[in-house]
């Protein structure tokens, strides 16, 4: 059970930070619920560090931290993924 609440918990996580990014966003669904799952780990340990462990309820401080982390990994990821389609729609036209 833990690998899907992962899945679905990075599902989220990368549609909603692809819908706070401004901008049209070009990475598929795939790669942002990859960004999303990363995010979810990345912002896991930084609100460990700050401090903020599991608690009763709705734990809003980790939740903030994973989804400032999906946000950056999304935007890294679309950066890359964009830089790579570029790069093999030139190879193509050569």
């Amino acid at each position: 059970m833990g690998w899907l609440w992962a899945i679905i918990v990075g599902f989220v996580l990368g549609l909603i930070a692809k819908a706070l990014i401004p901008g049209k966003q070009h990475i598929p669904l795939w790669l942002a619920t990859i960004c999303g799952m990363i995010g979810a780990v990345v912002g896991n340990s930084i609100a460990r560090g700050f401090g903020i462990e599991e608690t009763r309820g709705i734990d809003w401080g980790r939740h903030i931290f994973q989804l400032g982390a999906a946000i950056v990994v999304v935007l890294f990821a679309e950066m890359l993924y964009t830089a790579m389609q570029r790069r093999k729609h030139e190879r193509q036209r050569v």
